[in-house]
């Protein structure tokens, strides 16, 4: 099981009674809070990128503008959009929130996800299974 503490900016992932993981997070900043509740993992994918998040590229791939929301921002002319690597991500949401490799600030500062160090996020991901349940608090 996985424990997400929101005020604390930690994570926990316990076997049986034991705590295997003990690790810094960086949660949903104010204007995008990391819902709480109850959730599984819906979803594995070690090289996924955002949908919505990321900088537009030239053909060359370097960046033209960066920090984009594809959502909002229009693309440069010449230029097309690529989504921010989340690495190790486990699905919380179909909306988009989950757990990947992440810059650890020291403070909430993520669109939502649950940012990890890649280290942990590789370990994470190697032993949780679609399903496994993931309780977040404040």
């Amino acid at each position: 099981n996985v424990l997400v503490s929101l005020s604390r900016q930690r994570l926990y992932a316990t076997v049986g009674n034991d705590v295997a993981i003990d690790s810094p997070i960086s949660s949903g900043k104010a204007a995008r809070r990391t819902p709480s509740g109850n959730f599984t993992v819906l979803q594995k994918d070690p090289d996924h990128r955002s949908s919505v998040y990321g900088n537009f590229v030239d053909s060359g791939g370097r960046i033209v503008r960066g920090g984009v929301s594809a959502l909002i921002d229009a693309a440069p002319s010449g230029s097309h959009f690529q989504g921010a690597p989340m690495k190790w991500f486990m699905r919380l949401t179909w909306e988009g929130v989950g757990m990947h490799v992440g810059i650890l600030p020291g403070y909430a500062a993520s669109h939502g996800c649950i940012r990890l160090p890649a280290e942990v996020a590789q370990a994470l991901y190697t032993k949780v299974k679609i399903g496994t349940p993931v309780k977040v608090v404040d």
